[in-house]
C-alpha cells in the first residue's frame, strides 16, 4: 500500500494532469478557483482525495466532461447590469462614425447571453457589426449555438427588448445572424480574427492567476484597432503593460480605449439623468 501524496502535490498533479489530457490550461487559473470547483465535483461523486479523483477520472469519462463543465460554469443573463451597456451606447455610435462595420469580440460567452445582448445593441442603435462569440467549454458553445433561453435568462433585460428580438426564448434572425460562435481558449490560442473594434470580456479574467491575467490583457491591446474600445467587468483592474497603451475613459464601467491620434477624441459617458431615455435600458 502506497502512502498518501501531500495534498498540494496531489492536488498539482491532478490539474497537470487535467492540463495534459484535455488542454486546458489550469496553471492559468487561480488555485482557490480550482480547488473550489474540484472540491464540488469530488463531493457530488463521495470522493475524498484528490488522488482518488483522478482515478475516477480515468475510470468515468463522463466524469471528466462534468469537471470541465464545472470549472468553465459562468452566470449570465440578457442584458445583465443595465447600466453597463447604457455606458457603451456612445462608444458604439462612435466607433460607427469612422467605420462601415464593427468587429467585435464576446471572449469568454459562456452560453450567448452576452454577444446576443451586443447584437440588440447594434440593431438599437443602427449600427452595423458581426460578433465573435468564444468560449472554452463544449457545453457553453452549445448552448449559445441552440440559442434557446429559459424565462430566468430573462430578468433583467427590458420587455419591450425582448418583445421585438425574441420568439418563444430564441433571438430572432437579425440577431442571431451577427454572432460567430467559436471554441477558443484565452490561455492558449491568439484572438480568432482581429482586429477589432470593441472587445468585451467581463468577469472572466478575475478567475485567472495574475501573470496570466497581464499577458491577457496585452493580448486584448494587439488585437484592438485603433480607437477600439474594451469592455472589463466592474471587479477587473487593468495593470502591467497594457495600462500605457489603454485610455480609461469610464472607471466606473470599466471601459477602456485604444488612442489614435486620427480618430475623435472618446465620447464621455452618459450622464445618469440621460440613461434610460429613448428607449435605452431603464
Amino acid at each position: 500500500m502506497t502512502a498518501a501524496q501531500d495534498p498540494k502535490d496531489a492536488f498539482l498533479a491532478l490539474t497537470q494532469k487535467i492540463s495534459r489530457e484535455r488542454g486546458m490550461s489550469c496553471g492559468s487559473y487561480k488555485d482557490k478557483c480550482l480547488k473550489r470547483r474540484i472540491a464540488v465535483r469530488m463531493r457530488a461523486r463521495g470522493v475524498h482525495t484528490y488522488e482518488d479523483y483522478a482515478r475516477l477520472l480515468d475510470s468515468d469519462a463522463r466524469e471528466y466532461q462534468e469537471l470541465l463543465d464545472a470549472l468553465t460554469i459562468n452566470v449570465t443573463k440578457f442584458f445583465r447590469n443595465a447600466e453597463t451597456w447604457n455606458a457603451l451606447r456612445p462608444y458604439l455610435r462612435e466607433l460607427a462614425t469612422t467605420r462601415r462595420q464593427l468587429r467585435i469580440w464576446s471572449a469568454g460567452c459562456a452560453s450567448g447571453e452576452e454577444p446576443y445582448t451586443i447584437a440588440i445593441l447594434l440593431a438599437e442603435t443602427g449600427v452595423q457589426g458581426s460578433i465573435d462569440a468564444t468560449d472554452i467549454d463544449r457545453l457553453s458553445l452549445e448552448r449559445t449555438q441552440q440559442a434557446k433561453y429559459p424565462e430566468s435568462a430573462f430578468t433583467e433585460m427590458p420587455v419591450d427588448l425582448k418583445r421585438r428580438y425574441f420568439r418563444d426564448g430564441e433571438p430572432v434572425p437579425m440577431v442571431r445572424d451577427l454572432v460567430h460562435i467559436l471554441a477558443h481558449d484565452l490561455t492558449r490560442e491568439p484572438p480568432p480574427r482581429p482586429p477589432y473594434d470593441l472587445i468585451v470580456c467581463r468577469n472572466v479574467v478575475i478567475y485567472f492567476e495574475r501573470q496570466a491575467q497581464e499577458r491577457l490583457f496585452q493580448v486584448f491591446v494587439n488585437a484592438l484597432a485603433p480607437g477600439g474600445v474594451l469592455l472589463l467587468g466592474k471587479v477587473e483592474t487593468l495593470f502591467g503593460p497594457a495600462r500605457e497603451h489603454l485610455t480609461l475613459v469610464d472607471p466606473r464601467e470599466r471601459i477602456y480605449i485604444k488612442p489614435d491620434e486620427g480618430s475623435h477624441p472618446p465620447v464621455p459617458p452618459l450622464r445618469n439623468t440621460e440613461r434610460g431615455s429613448g428607449g435605452e435600458v431603464p
